[in-house]
């Protein structure tokens, strides 16, 4: 074949001959410049830029420059291009060469094939589709068969000669650069957009098109990083340092994405550059270059990937366990365990401040574990010193309520797992170090969840960072960092930008001033509070937590005593050895309520005022009950005052007879009954009475220095409440009007009351000095309120009558003395205030109140209040001489008479009654 003739502008009079070569096309410049890779021998590849000899194409557009100057394409530049990119990228070639003197280019003609002979003439076939210009400077048969074919192209119409179309059309709109790159990764939404990589600056660097928008993008690779070039103090590229494996990793890519159409799928955005995955029609190019041992993974990107972090996870660890190329020298440092170690499911049964549970096996044995590759959260602020110890914490400091979003993790965790089965996979052992102690950690799943993966996607932990050669890490660490890149994103838990409200906590297990007067009331006004147990201390002594008071207060469980559980040494304090069954009583009080929602009914203090007796209630469950029917407590003398007392002897008597617990060796004494002289047992004759009885359940809500009480009807309790909802509604629809109401004496009125700020209805009973002594009809209490807090009553609601009926206590006086009274009157309070009990109404004679008298009964066991604290030395019997209260009045002067025989109260000193007093009279 005959060379090329270039023109007179290309070369002088001296041309050289020209060469004929081999290789593979590697770029196409434009549509009349390749790049042709040779054969490699031993080094990198040789290439050559060539440029066609007699034609030129259209040019392409430019980059803005740093004046910002910018070039556009000319028309059919862009599509020049793309044929040819189309035709010849990675396509073998033949082709010649050759280089003018007076010019740095290498002019040629390229064929496609295997030799010129069959190949295909690529300059003749981009100008017969009429994308490529002839120069018709000179004269050579070559070159007159170019300007036919180009005739030929133009009558034809094709490419660039074609009339219909506008030039405009043919003109790219190139983004060169985004003012808000995550806006286009918004845009794309995650989906595959196609592209052309124009250029690889290293392994896991490309820049690309991306068609047919034509944004043109610079792309780092999701999820890897391969070796790069060093940069010099400038900041540009030094290729005097030569970084092992750069040029083999970039060389890899570019033989297989430089100009090729893949798919890219946006995922985030790093400084100014794209981060995102790339797939060629081989797969992901990523794990390619991964399994060759030219990448390592990193977790800051992979944490963006929407999928197939686990494979490259994999890839990596084939290239790690053949020791390939950066991984010659790698060491692992996994741990390796037995199946039996390895996996367990159990039970939770503790939960510790955010990264750690305690799991009970099916075997009985308790395992603390870890959260794989997560921290809790952190104390802000403390550094270590030079030595590296921390300062000191403040006085009284709690971690789980001081460190901001500590209490919430431990929730999440708590109301998560607590009592519920969990599937546990060890994946490291962190040694002991700086006293700590050694840590298993593991994968805790719970219905198929990662409980771990659930916390950092809330923003309640943290991950551990690695190093990249650390295989020391959760077997789902990806799945991680995912999480806790939405977490991020969502700005959620600690990655939240505002401040977390505090979580203020009064501590009344230190702090003991306050129970008795200000929280003590409310509670025992309350049926049932909502508590957490925060600790147990004891089978009978608990710690609670009040979540609507937000305090800790410590409760003992009422009506039963416990056996002493034992003491380790703490704080050079030695050990205490326990009771038998103590510790029994402590296991049994654990497994049941240790951090597990219960409801307490609070009835009083102990003598210090230190702790709160009460009920405490697990499912339904009264745990006094339980203890005592599993032979771990028994039935303490202060349980016959209250409802649950038949259920706690019937308990009792059941441990005892199957024997179980402190009543192993317990020996029932059985009593003779007394028999006649005919071995019959003697029956009373029962008497008939006039006096009638018809109990009634109430509760109790107010007791008065007087010896009187208020009750509600239990039946009245639905329409009580529809009556509050309906008198509040009012109120918050039409706010009372400060000062716009003067109450007056005998006025039924809407007052507001102190403690609770709420709205009740009230009769005035007397106005003074700006106050209104007001007395709440519904629930008999009284108080001094400020007119500001007096309103008028909405009519909806004045007609219902007083639900709160006062009562005189039947056949009992209070003693004379007046600490007596107070005594008196605390211990009515403490048997029927704010409980449900019986009553029955005795008389309706006309007393000095003219009200009606009545008995109380404790509604299980029947015993009546009255009688009781007669017996207990409290209440003098009042002196009655009607007939039909003969039985009853006997029974009550019985009670007396036994009170004062065994000086018990106001009888230890003798006779406290006045012979002149009026009920001695008679």
């Amino acid at each position: 074949m005959a060379s090329p003739a270039p023109t007179s502008a290309q070369q002088p009079a001296a041309t050289p001959a020209p060469q004929v070569l081999r290789g593979i096309v590697k770029q196409v410049v434009s549509g009349d410049t390749v790049v042709i890779r040779g054969q490699p021998k031993g080094g990198p590849p040789p290439e050559k830029q060539i440029t066609f000899s007699y034609v030129s194409a259209p040019k392409l557009a430019r980059r803005p420059t740093a004046n910002g100057e910018e070039t556009r394409d000319e028309p059919f530049a862009w599509e020049a291009r793309e044929a040819l990119r189309k035709r010849l990228i990675g396509e073998e070639v033949v082709f010649t060469f050759e280089k003018p003197a007076n010019s740095n280019r290498e002019y040629g003609v390229v064929y496609l094939g295997k030799d010129i002979a069959t190949g295909e003439n690529v300059v003749e076939y981009m100008v017969s589709e009429g994308y490529l210009n002839v120069r018709k400077e000179s004269r050579s048969s070559e070159l007159t068969r170019l300007i036919e074919l180009e005739e030929a192209a133009k009558s034809a119409g094709k490419g660039k000669w074609n009339q219909s179309s506008q030039s405009s059309d043919h003109v790219r709109q190139i983004k060169w650069s985004q003012e808000n790159p995550a806006q286009v990764v918004e845009h794309y939404g995650g989906r595959p957009v196609k592209a052309i990589v124009e250029h690889v600056r290293d392994g896991s660097t490309i820049r690309a098109f991306l068609v047919p928008d034509f944004y043109h993008i610079t792309l780092m690779i999701s999820g890897i990083r391969c070796p790069g070039v060093k940069l010099d103090a400038d900041g540009k590229p030094d290729l005097s340092v030569k970084v092992p494996f750069a040029d083999e990793a970039r060389y890899f890519v570019e033989s297989r994405l430089l100009q090729r159409e893949i798919e890219i799928r946006l995922e985030s955005v790093n400084n100014a550059n794209f981060v995102g995955t790339i797939l060629y029609p081989k797969g992901n190019i990523a794990e390619a270059l991964l399994r060759e041992g030219f990448a390592k993974c990193v977790d800051w990107s992979m944490a963006f990937m929407k999928s197939g972090a686990d494979k490259l996870r994999a890839a990596e660890r084939q290239a790690k366990e053949k020791r390939l190329r950066l991984w010659k020298d790698y060491q692992s440092n996994a741990q390796q365990f037995s199946g039996k170690e390895k996996d367990f499911t159990g039970t939770v049964v503790e939960v510790y401040n955010g990264d750690a549970i305690s799991v009970k096996t099916q075997n009985g044995a308790i395992k603390k574990v870890f959260l794989s590759s997560v921290r809790p959260p952190r104390e802000a602020g403390r550094v270590a010193d030079e030595d590296g110890k921390l300062p000191p914490r403040p006085k009284n400091f709690r971690p789980l309520y001081d460190i901001p979003w500590m209490f919430e993790a431990r929730e999440f965790l708590r109301k998560k797992l607590i009592n519920k089965k969990v599937t546990c996979n060890l994946d490291y052992i962190t040694e002991a170090r700086d006293n700590f102690p050694e840590k298993y950690c593991y994968t805790v799943t719970f219905g198929g969840q990662n409980i771990a993966e659930a916390m950092v996607q809330k923003g309640l932990a943290t991950l551990v960072k690695y190093r990249q050669d650390d295989d020391k890490r959760s077997s789902k660490y990806d799945d991680l960092l995912t999480a806790e890149a939405q977490a991020i994103k969502g700005q959620k838990g600690l990655h939240s930008k505002k401040d977390r409200p505090t979580i203020r906590i009064n501590d009344l297990t230190v702090d003991h001033s306050r129970i008795k007067h200000q929280y003590l009331p409310s509670w025992t006004r309350a049926l049932r509070s909502e508590a957490c147990v925060e600790f147990v201390a004891s089978g009978s002594r608990v710690r609670l937590y009040m979540p609507k008071e937000s305090c800790l207060v410590t409760f003992l469980l009422g009506g039963i005593s416990c056996p002493r559980s034992s003491r380790p040494a703490i704080n050079g304090a030695p050990a205490v050895e326990g009771e038998p069954f103590g510790d029994e009583a402590l296991t049994f009080t654990k497994d049941r309520v240790l951090q597990r929602d219960v409801q307490v009914d609070i009835e009083t203090t102990d003598r210090q005022a230190t702790s709160v007796i009460g009920w405490l209630y697990i499912d339904g469950v009264n745990l006094s009950v339980s203890l005592v029917e599993e032979g771990l407590a028994e039935v303490h003398f202060s349980a016959e005052k209250s409802t649950h007392f038949r259920a706690l002897k019937s308990a009792e008597e059941a441990a005892k007879k199957a024997k179980k617990g402190i009543w192993a060796n317990y020996v029932e004494q059985v009593e003779e009954k007394p028999v006649t002289n005919n071995n019959v047992e003697e029956k009373e004759d029962t008497k008939t009475s006039e006096r009638k009885v018809n109990y009634e359940s109430v509760i109790i809500t107010e007791i008065t220095p007087e010896l009187h009480f208020f009750s509600q009807n239990v039946n009245d309790g639905t329409a009580l409440e529809t009556l509050m909802g309906k008198l509040r509604s009012e109120f918050q629809n039409n706010p009372p009007i400060s000062g716009a109401y003067t109450p007056k004496r005998g006025d039924l009125v809407a007052a507001q009351f102190q403690e609770d700020k709420q709205w009740y209805r009230a009769k005035v009973e007397k106005v003074q000095k700006g106050l209104a002594h007001v007395c709440y009809i519904d629930y008999g209490n009284k108080e001094a309120v400020p007119f500001a807090r007096v309103a008028a009553i909405p009519p909806s609601v004045s007609s219902p009558k007083p639900f709160a009926v006062e009562y005189v206590l039947a056949f009992c006086q209070l003693p004379p003395d007046s600490d007596d009274k107070d005594d008196a009157l605390r211990a009515l309070a403490d048997d029927v205030l704010n409980r449900k009990v019986q009553i029955n109404i005795e008389s309706h004679r006309r007393n000095t109140n003219n009200l009606p008298e009545a008995t109380l009964h404790h509604a299980d066991t029947k015993v009546d209040v009255g009688k009781a604290l007669i017996s207990e030395g409290l209440l003098i019997v009042e002196n009655r001489s009607e007939r039909r209260l003969k039985e009853i009045i006997g029974e009550y002067k019985e009670a007396e008479a036994s009170a004062r025989k065994e000086h018990l109260g106001i009888w230890q000193y003798g006779d406290v009654t006045q012979d002149d007093a009026p009920e001695f009279s008679r």
